[in-house]
Order: structure tokens, then C-alpha cells, then sequence
């Protein structure tokens, strides 16, 4: 008598597992299904952030870059005066000379004076060129900046709005769920979790339904089923390996009220 009534207790406990895992995933269901109207959208919103990022950090990079050109132009400018007054000065000096070896030396000076004028107005020159084309890429970036900020802002917008609806539904059903999924073994946590992350449409615990497999359709044989019914043993399909619960384990009015309470 006593052994009857422990095997009682155990299918009673078994029963009362499966019956919590279905309807984790009842609940878990619907918060896929709150998650799926949000479709696309989290998705564009992280694609147009790090477009924007990418964008800021670009033009950031390139204004540098022509802060830095302009301020050799600006040196070579300078460079530039410096030899000019350098040309000037060997000039004087060229009136003073008492030979044709003196004349000769600074003349060669004013000719490296010349050549290095020379090196800087083309170094400027290919400064400016360079500096052409990165003003041409930071005002069109800067347009373009403009333009992914506006549409961010639609799209964060859209789905702001989108969760605003649905948080306060969506959280109390994950809380519901965490307190379902607390009264499950922790081997069955497992293997929940992992049978529903294998899963396309997240599904891990399915009921039979038209004597098939609520998430693969394949045909379960009847000796199957009558175990299915019985609620003694975690059954999973031998298809797709998914648990399997008879399909009145929860009735139609506790399912309403669990999803909707």
C-alpha cells in the first residue's frame, strides 16, 4: 500500500512537471508573439546607430586630418617667409663679396633658398588638393549624417512606442513564466531551454495534436499516445525531440487564464 502510494506521488509529480512546462511555454509563446509584431525594427535601429557612429567617428578622423594639412600649410607659409628673408639677406651680402668664390657660394644659397620655396608652394599645393577632397567627403557626409539621424529618430520612435504598449504585458508575463519555471527540476531547465533555442519557432514543449506531433506533425503511434496521456514519464518526439503533453493536460479555460489573467 505504501509503495502504491509513492509510485501515485511520483506520476502525480511528473504530471505536475510537465503541466508547469507547457505552460512556460504557453507564456513564452505569446511573449514571442508581443516580440514578432516589433518585427525588424530593434534590428534597423542597432543598423542605423552604428551607421550613425561610424559616421560621427569618420568625420571626426577627417577633420582632424584637415586640421592637421592646414596647419602644415600654415608651416609651410611660414617656411616660406623664412626663406624669402633668407634671399634677402644673402642678397646684401652678395654686394659685399671681394671674390668670385664668395659670389658663387651665395649664390648657390639663394638657389637653395629658391628650390626650397619652390618644394613648399608644391607641398601647399598638394596640401590644398587633399584638403579639396576630404571637405568634398565631410559635406557629404555631414549630409548623410543628417539624414540617418532623422531616420533613426522615426525608427526609435516607432519602436518606443511599440514597446510602451506591450512592456508592461510582456513583463508580467515573463515574470509569470520565471515563477513556472522555478517549480521544474533544474535537468528539465536545461533541456527546455536548450530544446527551445534549437528550435525556429521556439518550441519545446508541444502537445499532440491529430494524433501528430504539435511541432513537427509527424504521426506518433498509438502505444505512444496512451504513455503521452497517461502523464507518467517525460516523453519527447523521436522526429523533432521535442516534449510531447496530451493535448487536454491544460483545459482550453486555465490556458485562457493563465495567458490572460
Amino acid at each position: 500500500m505504501a509503495k502504491a502510494t509513492i509510485k501515485e506521488k511520483i506520476e502525480a509529480s511528473i504530471e505536475e512537471k510537465l503541466k508547469a512546462l507547457y505552460v512556460v511555454q504557453l507564456i513564452d509563446s505569446k511573449v514571442d508573439r508581443i516580440r514578432t509584431v516589433r518585427g525588424e525594427l530593434p534590428l534597423e535601429v542597432q543598423d542605423l546607430e552604428d551607421l550613425v557612429a561610424g559616421l560621427q567617428t569618420r568625420l571626426v578622423n577627417y577633420t582632424e586630418e584637415v586640421d592637421e594639412l592646414e596647419k602644415q600649410i600654415s608651416d609651410k607659409k611660414n617656411a616660406i617667409k623664412d626663406h624669402q628673408n633668407n634671399i634677402k639677406k644673402y642678397e646684401a651680402q652678395q654686394n659685399k663679396v671681394r671674390n668670385n668664390r664668395e659670389y658663387d657660394a651665395i649664390t648657390k644659397e639663394i638657389e637653395f633658398q629658391n628650390l626650397e620655396i619652390q618644394l613648399c608652394e608644391k607641398r601647399i599645393k598638394e596640401f590644398k588638393a587633399i584638403i579639396a577632397g576630404k571637405k568634398d567627403f565631410l559635406d557629404n557626409a555631414e549630409n548623410e549624417l543628417n539624414d540617418k539621424k532623422k531616420d533613426l529618430k522615426i525608427k526609435k520612435d516607432e519602436l518606443d512606442e511599440i514597446i510602451s504598449e506591450t512592456q508592461k504585458e510582456e513583463e508580467e508575463l515573463l515574470s509569470k513564466s520565471q515563477k513556472q519555471f522555478k517549480l521544474i527540476e533544474t535537468r528539465l531547465q536545461k533541456a527546455y531551454s536548450r530544446i527551445r533555442s534549437n528550435s525556429h519557432n521556439g518550441l519545446a514543449v508541444v502537445p499532440v495534436e491529430r494524433n501528430a506531433c504539435g511541432g513537427c506533425f509527424n504521426k506518433i503511434p498509438p502505444q505512444r499516445q496512451l504513455d503521452i496521456n497517461m502523464h507518467k514519464k517525460i516523453i519527447v518526439c523521436e522526429h523533432c525531440g521535442r516534449i510531447l503533453v496530451a493535448g487536454n493536460i491544460i483545459s482550453d479555460e486555465n490556458r485562457n487564464k493563465i495567458l490572460n489573467d
